[in-house]
């Protein structure tokens, strides 16, 4: 390795970037749009679901238990029925995704600890379920329970993220979507350029092995790289409140674990594609599976165990369990070293492969 030649490589391609006014903005636009996107317009918690109440009993303790249920703003009553077969009708016909039926019979079922309230639910979105779910773990004195008994309250502790808000959960994941997209697309068409361009052939007479050539391509973007983990950190921690309870400087440290990660897979693939525009394809093929699989936007725990095994192998899996267990639960990187060998090991493995398959030939 000569270190010298090396450094020729990293201010060639640092260069290179700097007369690429596109790829420029897209170092600071994209993590600024997706973080946007994702904060604002993503709520995993349904709040204001539109419900239908049909309170048989029509009786003080009756309205004041629907009341309850409102104030949880899980639901937000858009329908008086006077039957549970109005609600149905109007759940099929899409005007109300949840149902309340209070029976006629509530006092008596309220004397007698039965179940007191029906709630009707709109199977066809598992999230709707999930958030009639709530409704059945508020306290006993208003809880809407079509299982538990009224003695049976259940009590909850929630750690790390009380408030149950998505930015909290989705912010700390979004530093790796981008790093995933980003990192991959810069060097995945880092080798075709330099053919499509006419400079393999400047390459081919130069005494620059390949392994100097890869590492020299790889280093810039890892400076890149950290630029985008801090705005998206900085906009995260100032405009939702992401909070940051472990060192920052284990979050840099991750950081750079899934950006060399991703640098290397790019480079492998840089060397298989024969054009830009075929690199990317491949870019978007490693990317979709990466935010499907990886537990960013899916329960990791939720997935067959064959797409378990198949998700350990995407660094983003490995990059989102130290991110989320450093930013939000507080821990080191030294607690996590089940996911830092990981990463390590894929960056070794991306990385021997792609100087490998590299030879300074034009064909």
């Amino acid at each position: 390795m000569n270190w010298r030649r090396l450094s020729a490589v990293m201010l060639k391609e640092v260069r290179q970037m700097r007369r690429d006014r596109i790829t420029l903005a897209m170092i600071v636009a994209i993590p600024v749009m997706q973080l946007l996107l994702f904060g604002y317009a993503i709520n995993t918690n349904l709040r204001d679901l539109k419900a239908g109440v049909a309170d048989q009993a029509n009786t003080a303790a009756s309205r004041a238990l629907v009341m309850d249920i409102v104030a949880t703003t899980v639901v937000k009553p858009s329908l008086s029925a006077g039957t549970p077969q109005e609600l149905m009708a109007a759940m099929r016909r899409g005007e109300i995704s949840l149902g309340i039926v209070v029976p006629p019979d509530f006092e008596r079922r309220r004397a007698e600890g039965r179940e007191q309230v029906q709630v009707l639910v709109d199977g066809s979105d598992n999230a709707v379920q999930s958030a009639a779910a709530q409704l059945a773990q508020m306290p006993a004195d208003t809880a809407v329970r079509a299982v538990v008994a009224a003695e049976r309250a259940i009590s909850v502790v929630a750690f790390y993220n009380p408030e149950r808000r998505s930015a909290v959960h989705i912010v700390p994941g979004l530093i790796g979507v981008i790093l995933t997209m980003t990192m991959v697309l810069f060097t995945g068409v880092a080798i075709v350029r330099e053919r499509e361009r006419g400079n393999m052939e400047l390459l081919i007479a130069t005494p620059v092995s390949s392994a100097e050539l890869m590492i020299g391509k790889v280093l810039p973007y890892i400076g890149i790289g950290l630029i985008q983990t801090t705005v998206v950190l900085a906009l995260g921690m100032w405009l939702f409140q992401v909070p940051l309870n472990g060192s920052v400087w284990h979050v840099y440290a991750a950081a750079i674990l899934l950006i060399a990660a991703n640098l290397t897979l790019g480079l492998l693939i840089s060397t298989r594609a024969h054009s830009q525009f075929q690199a990317m394809q491949m870019t978007f093929f490693v990317f979709l599976p990466s935010i499907l699989l990886s537990g960013f936007m899916f329960p990791f725990s939720g997935m067959p165990r064959p797409v378990q095994w198949l998700a350990e192998v995407l660094p983003l899996t490995h990059f989102l369990r130290l991110i989320r267990g450093v930013m939000l639960r507080g821990a080191s990187l030294w607690e996590l070293w089940p996911d830092v060998l990981a990463l390590l090991a894929f960056t070794t493995v991306m990385m021997s492969a792609a100087i490998l398959r590299f030879r300074k030939r034009l064909d």
